[in-house]
């Protein structure tokens, strides 16, 4: 990815009070913009000026004012920043050009404190810088939502399958049930023209026939009724056989779970919000010791004039007190005037001091890292048991509704059963009855009206169970027709799932992949002496987080060495030398630059102490570096500017 400076208009920066700035304005071209000057002459205060109105946080206020303003223009837009001494504290307002900072913090702004060059040099964990901006919990959320929904779809699709299982047993039922129907209705066709020849030889009565009509119908009637009730009951009794079997299973599953004790969840919400609260600390402790140590880096670099002379007029007691305070800085390069008590100390001291400062940030950071992982640990626990809990209350709730139903049917149960002895009772008497009516003569044409009942009777439930049947079958087909939508849904759940979980994977090997190629084309084009390679491989290690542990990915830096007969060996960054340390770090810097697409976010590289470096070097990097970013601004020495392409436009007065 290479940005086209051409396409991009002109930046105007204002700055009132930022650093050791009084009033400036600037005006930045698309390309590279060096910033030319000694120590001292607010190069890396404009750098903080232009972090500022892009949004970064990582910039002071004047020490004699009460308010600082930047103001950047870039085309037709034009962001703000501002800065407010409240209390003791510097409060930050305005509208800038980035709502969220982080990303530029860690790889465009590239000064001397910046997190991604120090890593490198000091040897921290590359792939948790790399991987900061990650918001790996809302990705694992996601993985969660999708799993849930794959499940969902493959117990639904498991249930089609199983009811796709069931349709040919169904279809053989219905040919079978239709076959059964023609044969019963053949027979009680044949029953009812057997019955008309009988009724024609029988020369009785029209109204003793029509009473005994009446009667074999009002038998009829019953028999199918009680032949009902009997169905009924088998139904009724069977579920109540399924209802208890679910309780008993149930019942089982509920005595498994442990208890959660009252109040454990609310427990484990507090112990989580305390260790959140415990993290905010830390972050704010880490904000605050990472501004004093970039205040004591700049200040290291080269303190303003005009700070060194106000401090040196209030110690009465230098030895230096006939020198200018410029001219005691040049003699004693090893010394510096204290910026908090106003005398001169040695240098290294206070470079010792920062030194455990960073050291107190890094433990910081690693007790920060700490606290989130048990902070997973107990949401974990939390969720588990809200789990168990929500699992206890729906047993107890289904068992509610399987008592309740439970009685219901047994109390269905019982008057189906009392109807049954009523209708038995009731076929009795009208059996009897119809043995009054019937004379030896009809005793004949009796048999087969009770056929042709029994036969009119079966075929009603042939019937009955065929249109049974049918509905199954139409409802089955209809759930069928969603078979191959719930597949494709599925599919593609799968191409998701596969996509969230191996996107963390993805980031880190595209991390890896543009240090390594970037990193080789820069030590091609630097040339340094007997450094053949350096370059990051990912490896899997196992590692504790709480009371746990989980595998975790590892970036692993590599230095390769050649000696003079042509032998390559591998050594370490300790090793290397500072400017060979300081490209690295640039290098590593860029791969996240790139990576996380800050390129789309904000168009600026800033570079800052690249002292360590030579001119040449500088030049080749400012050029490589200026591929990727609208704008490039470089805080330089002279002689390291002196080496740049006249193209680029210089920036002398601040």
């Amino acid at each position: 990815m290479e940005l086209a400076p051409e396409n991009l208009a002109q930046a105007e920066l204002n700055v009132q009070n930022i650093g050791g700035i009084d009033d400036t304005e600037i005006t930045l071209t698309p390309g590279v913009t060096a910033l030319t000057g000694r120590n001292a002459t607010n190069r890396t205060s404009l750098l903080q000026a232009i972090m500022a109105a892009l949004g970064s946080n990582q910039s002071s206020l004047k020490g004699d004012a009460d308010e600082g303003r930047v103001e950047l223009t870039v085309g037709d837009e034009t962001y703000t920043r501002t800065l407010t001494r409240q209390d003791g504290t510097v409060v930050t307002g305005g509208d800038p050009y980035l709502d969220d900072p982080e990303l530029a913090d860690l790889f465009a702004f590239l000064l001397e404190s910046n997190e991604a060059r120090r890593a490198v040099a000091r040897g921290d964990d590359l792939r948790e810088l790399i991987m900061r901006p990650v918001d790996t919990e809302a990705i694992q959320a996601e993985i969660d939502r999708v799993k849930a929904e794959k499940q969902r779809l493959d117990e639904e699709l498991d249930e089609l399958d199983s009811l796709k299982q069931r349709l040919p047993g169904l279809e053989e039922e219905r040919t079978r049930l239709e076959k059964e129907i023609e044969e019963k209705q053949a027979e009680l066709q044949s029953k009812e023209a057997e019955l008309e020849a009988a009724d024609a030889d029988i020369g009785e009565t029209h109204a003793e026939k029509a009473e005994l009509e009446e009667k074999l119908e009002e038998l009829r009637d019953t028999r199918s009724r009680l032949e009902d009730i009997r169905f009924d009951i088998e139904t009724e009794e069977e579920s109540i056989d399924a209802l208890e079997t679910e309780v008993t299973t149930l019942e089982a599953e509920q005595a498994e779970r442990s208890d959660t004790p009252d109040g454990e969840a609310e427990r484990l919400a507090d112990q989580i919000q305390q260790l959140r609260e415990q993290k905010q600390r830390l972050d704010s402790t880490m904000s605050e010791l990472q501004t004093v140590i970039q205040f004591n880096e700049e200040m290291l670099e080269g303190t303003s004039p005009e700070v060194v002379s106000a401090l040196q007029s209030n110690d009465e007691s230098t030895s230096h007190s006939n020198e200018s305070v410029t001219d005691q800085l040049v003699a004693d390069a090893e010394t510096v005037v204290c910026w908090t008590c106003g005398t001169e100390v040695e240098k290294q001291e206070i470079e010792g001091t920062v030194e455990q400062l960073r050291e107190f940030r890094k433990e910081q950071a690693a007790e920060r890292n700490s606290i989130d992982s048990e902070i997973s640990d107990l949401k974990d626990e939390k969720q588990d048991l809200e789990e168990t809990r929500r699992q206890r209350e729906q047993t107890e709730q289904r068992l509610r509704q399987l008592e309740s139903e439970l009685d219901e049917r047994e109390t269905r149960l019982g008057e189906l059963r009392e109807t049954r002895t009523e209708l038995t009772d009731e076929i009795e008497r009208l059996e009897q009855e119809v043995e009054e009516l019937e004379q030896e003569e009809y005793s004949e044409v009796l048999d087969i009206h009770k056929e042709a009942n029994q036969l009119e009777f079966e075929l009603g439930r042939l019937e009955s169970d065929l249109d049974d049947v049918e509905a199954e079958i139409t409802t089955i087909e209809s759930r069928l027709a969603e078979e191959d939508q719930h597949e494709t849904r599925r599919e593609e759940i799968k191409e998701e799932l596969a996509s969230l979980r191996t996107r963390i994977d993805e980031i880190e090997a595209q991390a890896v992949e543009q240090f390594n190629d970037h990193m080789a084309t820069v030590l091609d084009l630097l040339d340094y002496a007997n450094l053949e390679r350096i370059w990051i491989d990912r490896t899997e290690r196992e590692v504790r987080e709480g009371r746990r542990k989980v595998t975790k990915s590892v970036f692993n830096l590599h230095v390769v060495r050649s000696t003079e007969s042509g032998t390559t060996y591998e050594d370490t960054i300790d090793h290397l030398s500072e400017s060979e340390r300081e490209v690295t770090g640039l290098v590593f810097a860029l791969a996240g630059y790139l990576v996380h697409d800050v390129y789309d976010r904000v168009p600026f590289i800033l570079l800052d102490s690249l002292e360590a470096i030579d001119s040449d070097r500088i030049a080749q990097i400012v050029e490589y570096f200026s591929d990727y970013a609208g704008y490039l601004v470089a805080a330089l020495l002279p002689e390291d500017a002196a080496a740049l392409d006249d193209k680029h436009e210089r920036v002398t007065e601040i």
